[in-house]
C-alpha cells in the first residue's frame, strides 16, 4: 500500500486498517497479513490518498557500463565493473548496476515499467562496490520467484578469487563465525562464538577457501561463499591475518594503495540451475589484465612445485 499510494501517511494507513476501512478478502485486515496470489484489497478511504506513485525512470538517462556474460529470455548474467554500486546507497546514488540493467532491458524493448504492476528487474546476488564479477538478473516475475527459492535454499554456488597478504596454513579449510554489521559505519565485525545479543543482530557465516598459488608472502585463494553476508570474504580473511590486497577497510596499517583498480577480489564463477530448463549452468568471468597477470604468475609457480 505504501509503495502504490505514497500520498497516504503511514499513520492514516494504520488507522484505516484498525477501523476496517482497509479490507483483506472482504474481511478485517491485519497489519501482519501476508498476501498471496489472488487476494483482494479494498480501500474505503479519502480519494486524496489514492494517487499512485509517479514512475521512477532514472534508468532512461543512464549509460550502461557492464558487459553481458550470458542472456536468454529469462535471465541475464552480467559482469559488474569495479566502482559500481549494485543498489542505491543512503546518498541516493542513481547510477547503480540495477538501474543500468533496467536501461539495458528498456532499450532492448524487454522492460516497460508502465506495463508492470510491481515487478522490476532485480539482482539475485550482491557484490561490493569495489569488487568486480558476475551478477544474475531475472527478466520476469516468475523467474524472480524461482531464483529466490534457489538463493534461500543455497542452491546457487558462488566462487571468488582473491589475492591475500601472507599464505594461510592450512592451505584449505572452512572458516566459521558470527558477523555483526554496524549500519552507521558500513563495517562488520566477526566473532568466533555467537556474541551477546546486546552487541547486535549476529548472523552465522561460513567461508571455504583453498590456496591455488603462492608467490613470496602472497597467495591467490579460491573462495567458496557458503553464506552471503556483507563484506564476508574481506572481513573473514582479515580476521585470520590474511587480508585481501587493496582492501582499504579491513587491511589495516598494511594497506597498499598502489592497487588503483580496487581490491583484488572477484566473483569469478557462478553455478546454478536454470529456472526454466532445469539445466545445470556454470559461468566464469574473464579476468582483467591487472588481475590475470597476478593469478597466472602465482598459478604457474604453484604448478612448478
Amino acid at each position: 500500500i505504501t509503495k502504490r499510494f505514497p500520498n497516504m501517511p503511514k499513520s492514516m494507513m494504520y488507522k484505516y486498517i484498525r477501523t476496517k476501512k482497509i479490507k483483506h478478502n472482504r474481511k478485517r485486515a491485519e497489519i501482519s497479513d501476508m498476501l498471496v496470489e489472488g487476494d483482494t484489497i479494498e480501500l474505503f478511504v479519502k480519494e486524496e490518498f489514492l494517487t499512485e506513485a509517479p514512475p521512477r525512470e532514472l534508468f532512461k538517462n543512464i549509460r550502461v557500463g557492464f558487459t553481458v556474460a550470458y542472456e536468454d529470455d529469462n535471465i541475464l548474467v552480467c559482469n559488474k565493473p569495479v566502482g559500481l554500486l549494485c543498489h542505491s546507497d543512503e546518498a541516493g546514488q542513481p547510477n547503480t548496476l540495477v538501474e543500468q540493467i533496467k536501461a539495458y532491458l528498456w532499450r532492448k524493448g524487454e522492460y516497460d515499467p508502465k506495463k508492470e504492476k510491481s515487478f522490476a528487474p532485480a539482482l539475485a546476488n550482491r557484490i561490493d562496490r569495489n569488487t568486480f564479477g558476475l551478477g544474475i538478473t531475472e527478466k520476469n516475475a516468475e523467474t524472480l520467484r524461482e531464483l529466490n527459492i534457489q538463493i534461500r535454499e543455497r542452491d546457487i554456488a558462488k566462487q571468488y578469487l582473491c589475492r591475500v597478504h601472507g599464505v594461510p596454513n592450512p592451505p584449505e579449510g572452512v572458516l566459521g563465525g558470527w558477523l555483526i554489521k554496524d549500519e552507521k559505519d558500513n563495517k562488520v565485525q566477526v566473532f568466533r562464538k555467537k556474541p551477546n545479543p546486546r552487541l547486535g543482530d549476529a548472523k552465522e557465516i561460513k567461508t571455504g577457501y583453498r590456496v591455488v598459488g603462492v608467490a613470496g608472502n602472497e597467495a591467490i585463494l579460491e573462495i567458496d561463499l557458503l553464506t552471503g553476508r556483507t563484506h564476508q570474504i574481506r572481513v573473514h580473511m582479515s580476521t585470520i591475518g590474511h587480508p585481501v590486497e587493496g582492501d582499504p577497510l579491513y587491511y589495516g596499517k598494511f594497506y597498499n594503495r598502489i592497487y588503483k583498480n580496487g581490491q583484488l577480489l572477484t566473483a569469478y564463477r557462478l553455478n546454478l540451475t536454470h529456472p526454466k530448463t532445469n539445466k545445470e549452468m556454470s559461468f566464469e568471468i574473464p579476468l582483467p589484465d591487472y588481475f590475470k597477470e597476478i593469478c597466472d604468475k602465482l598459478r604457474r609457480d604453484a604448478y612448478k612445485k
